[in-house]
């Protein structure tokens, strides 16, 4: 259950918790979680054998969690440090601690984990972290896979992208250079029932960017109920500013489309 609501007796671990998951250029912020809360989710969500619904699960834990920005540090005058903050996160924050998460055997295993889901090869800087949602299937040092043409089949489409590379030529990200990638995406006014009967509990989707040097704007998960197939995300907007589920089909109005990634 959503961590305000723990019990007080378990705060006592906190600083256990701290001393267990710290360690030289990590930065840990906790929030009301502790080591034994953080260890429970982690039991639990082994015992669940689909890869999607283990996301699912684990990411309830953070529903109503606040929105913070620019809490990962590192730059290209700053050295990168592995952050594991569970206080506030942000769209792409919230996935890689759920994906983190999802991996860990336990909670040793959980900052390890952490950094191969978000560093290419694992290693904490700046240059390997993926910065692009298209970075997590990449290369052999894939995340999770591309599922976007599986679930939009005829409707799906691929633009060449120039990521990182604005159409003034300067760049969203500095330091970081110029990747030329295929994107694959389902647009909008393309998705109906038969698509979104192919989406899985879990996935995790990206809002597709028609934006010069971007692949998506925006990243959550897939959350599917009787009636409903809805967005689990990380909200920037002023008046919601937390973890919340919306309705993916009212969320996607009006944006360009729908790229789709799913563990295995």
């Amino acid at each position: 259950m959503f961590c305000k609501i723990l019990k007080s007796t378990l705060c006592i671990f906190f600083l256990m918790s701290c001393v267990a998951l710290c360690a030289d250029r990590n930065q840990v912020n906790l929030g009301c979680w502790d080591k034994a809360a953080l260890a429970q989710i982690i039991t639990t969500a082994r015992h669940i054998d689909a890869p999607g619904n283990r996301i699912v699960a684990i990411s309830r834990h953070f529903i109503d969690t606040p929105y913070v920005a620019d809490t990962l540090i590192g730059d290209p005058q700053r050295a990168e440090e592995l952050v594991i903050n569970l206080a506030g996160f942000d769209c792409f924050t919230l996935i890689d601690v759920v994906e983190a998460l999802r991996r860990a055997s336990d909670l040793d295993d959980f900052p390890e984990q952490l950094k191969r889901v978000r560093y290419r090869g694992g290693k904490v800087t700046y240059e390997s972290r993926r910065h692009f949602f298209s970075d997590w299937v990449d290369n052999d040092d894939a995340v999770v896979a591309d599922v976007t043409a599986l679930v939009g089949q005829d409707k799906a489409q691929i633009v060449a992208k120039q990521l990182n590379l604005k159409s003034d030529s300067t760049h969203w990200l500095p330091g970081i250079p110029v990747t030329r990638r295929k994107i694959t995406s389902i647009p909008t006014i393309k998705i109906d029932m038969e698509v979104l009967s192919r989406l899985q509990l879990g996935d995790y989707v990206g809002i597709y960017s028609d934006h010069a040097g971007l692949d998506v704007s925006h990243i959550g998960l897939i959350v599917k109920g009787k009636n409903s197939i809805m967005l689990r995300h990380s909200s920037s907007r002023d008046k919601v500013k937390r973890v919340v589920d919306v309705d993916l089909l009212k969320y996607l109005q009006g944006k360009p489309g729908l790229v789709v990634y799913r563990a295995e």
